[in-house]
């Protein structure tokens, strides 16, 4: 086995962990039982030692595809050999109507002949908490049983197994046209008394009644603009990335994953960010699913009553709500084709980065307006979060790229500081809350001039990263977004078109695609080069969207890059975190925010646009 490419894999899940499934058939990541649960396969990370459930064909000229079975998270491989072809059917049984009021963790894969004779072998080789724990197998008519000090898995097979002697259960089968074999895995730890057996006609049943299940789930979608199938499965990739039982979404499923391949940029972003918050509730409520955005503004809320010892938040938490994300390093692991350290945890999560403010308040505003009225209980709790705001706008911190080498006065984190007050107000007086709006008048007045006076740099006719500086951050396109300033203003003009020169001549953008500083001016702490920011070419999208309704040229230019970038999506329609020099995808993967940011940029472009356009 060698590394896949980041891109070649789908990703199937049951809104409390997910697996990644590459091309080639094999699962090289999953966490079991939550997504920040240590990894049980983990090839991905380390392809020797970290553990992987591969189904392939033993013949070794094959073409491999994958695609979603439509409107679903219910993924297919299909594999086509000169004497045959097969389809493996991968999929985690999701909501109420599979799982019952328990949710039980269980991952089917359902390998079928559909044409001709196949030789098959499959290997489930699982290594238990980050490849750290060993485990022992035993091997039963029914399947397989793998027994660590923290976890105990059941593998039920319809083929017969073998132990290969080294931790892993394997079979090697061959099957004719129209027989199956299935395999399913579970987490039996809490009842190892758990039959292991599953007929392939309950694998048919609960294949049926998931497809029901996300083609329910998806029929509530309100989208009906250009880009339909786009926006579509980004929400199915944003729904895959939610914590049921609280509502969080994870910034990705992964960790580790390199923004440079053999660099140092490897991060734990199985998280949730208060960052991502106005985007979450913006996506979700523009598509529809309102319960999604009420569950993640309960998450939020529960949050904010539970602020630090100083009165601010943490810029993320766990799932669960849990506040210490220490970081670590794997020293055991290789990393992703050799990219160290592999870092589990999340050292930043105590940094002070003061744009969450900005997005939370912004957050509590859309669903106010678009969802339901705040509460009163809530409010105080933001009244009390926009006080710490006036007290604390000033100050340098960490910033959006939570960077390491040190604190400034980033632009980005005024503006949002700004976005908190404004939005503050705009709340109070829409529900005639109790706030002193004088003071918040005031501070709010007070950051935009400053921004204005020390944000903008005369010599690059743009707004700059931070005061002091002349390099230009993408961040600051989020201006027109947040109507902090018009998006025809001549200085917002100027600095779009100063993001859109290329970095030789001092610009962010490349063929469309958008990078989110230039690293050889940023002293962001780190070696290495990155990949452009997908994130960041959505919000180029969308801010030459907004100046766009004014000028035809902007319009067709943001739809042009939008319909570039979405070819950079991969072969079933997910993103990393950046897109590197070659097309390839780098960072974690798939990322909540890009698809966000997907679904603002294609609702905004579609609406812009008009019909018939």
């Amino acid at each position: 086995m060698a590394y896949q490419p980041i891109e070649n894999y789908g990703m199937i899940g049951d809104m409390h962990t997910v697996a990644l499934v590459g091309t080639d058939g094999s699962i090289d990541w999953l966490c079991v039982p939550h997504f920040d649960s240590p990894s049980v396969f983990g090839a991905i990370l380390d392809d020797d030692k970290g553990g992987r459930f591969a189904i392939a064909p033993v013949d070794d000229d094959v073409t491999c595809k994958q695609f979603y079975w439509p409107e679903t998270n219910v993924l297919v491989t299909r594999f086509l050999a000169p004497h045959g072809a097969a389809e493996l059917t991968d999929f985690m049984p999701a909501g109420r109507a599979v799982s019952g009021d328990r949710h039980h963790h269980q991952l089917i894969r359902r390998v079928t002949a559909v044409r001709g004779s196949l030789d098959f072998r499959m290997e489930c080789r699982p290594a238990f908490n980050y490849a750290r724990e060993s485990h022992t197998v035993t091997i039963s008519n029914e399947g397989a049983t793998f027994v660590s000090p923290s976890m105990v898995l059941g593998l039920a097979s319809t083929s017969p197994l073998d132990d290969d002697d080294h931790g892993a259960a394997v079979s090697e089968f061959t099957l004719a046209e129209g027989e199956s074999a299935v395999f399913v895995l579970r987490d039996v730890s809490a009842d190892t008394s758990c039959g292991l057996s599953l007929t392939p006609d309950e694998a048919e049943d609960l294949f049926r009644k998931t497809v029901a299940y996300w083609r329910g789930w998806i029929g509530q979608c309100r989208y009906t603009g250009r880009w339909r199938e786009m926006v579509h499965r980004s929400a199915l990739a944003l729904k895959l990335m939610t914590f049921e039982p609280t509502g969080a979404i994870v910034a990705a499923p992964t960790c580790s994953l390199p923004e440079g391949v053999g660099g140092e940029r490897n991060w734990d972003y199985r998280y949730t960010w208060i960052r991502d918050s106005a985007f979450t509730v913006y996506a979700f409520l523009r598509l529809g699913f309102t319960q999604e955005a009420e569950s993640f503004m309960r998450f939020l809320a529960s949050l904010c009553k539970d602020p630090g010892p100083d009165g601010s938040l943490q810029i993320m938490y766990g799932i669960d709500g849990r506040k210490r994300l220490t970081e670590e390093t794997l020293d055991h692991l290789d990393g992703y084709m050799g990219s160290k350290p592999v870092r589990i945890g999340n050292g930043a999560y105590d940094q002070l980065q003061l744009d969450i403010y900005g997005e939370l308040l912004d957050a509590a505003y859309l669903f106010n307006k678009h969802g339901a009225p705040i509460s009163y209980d809530l409010w105080m709790s933001l009244r009390t979060l926009t006080d710490w705001v006036c007290d604390n706008w000033h100050r340098t911190d960490e910033g959006v790229w939570e960077v390491r080498g040190g604190q400034q006065e980033f632009v980005y984190s005024k503006l949002m500081c700004w976005v908190a007050l404004d939005r503050a107000i705009r709340l109070a007086d829409k529900r005639s809350f109790p706030a002193p709006r004088e003071r918040w008048l005031r501070v709010r007045d007070e950051i935009y001039e400053d921004i204005l006076t020390k944000g903008w740099s005369e010599k690059r006719q743009a707004f700059v990263q931070h005061y002091g500086s002349e390099s230009l951050d993408a961040a600051n396109l989020m201006m027109a977004l947040t109507f902090f300033m018009s998006p025809t203003d001549p200085r917002m003009l100027s600095t779009l078109d100063a993001t859109l020169l290329p970095p030789e001549k001092g610009g962010l953008t490349a063929n469309s695609l958008v990078y989110r500083y230039n690293v050889d001016e940023t002293a962001d702490g780190l070696a290495g080069e990155e990949g452009t920011f997908n994130i960041c070419t959505f919000w180029l999208v969308e801010a030459l969207t907004r100046a766009g309704r004014h000028d035809r040229a902007r319009l067709e230019e943001a739809r042009l890059i939008f319909e570039r970038m979405l070819g950079f999506a991969n072969h079933v329609g997910l993103y990393a975190e950046e897109t590197g020099h070659h097309g390839e995808g780098l960072g974690n993967f798939p990322q909540a925010f890009t698809h966000l940011a997907l679904i603002s940029a294609a609702f905004n472009l579609d609406r812009a646009l008009g019909p018939g356009a």
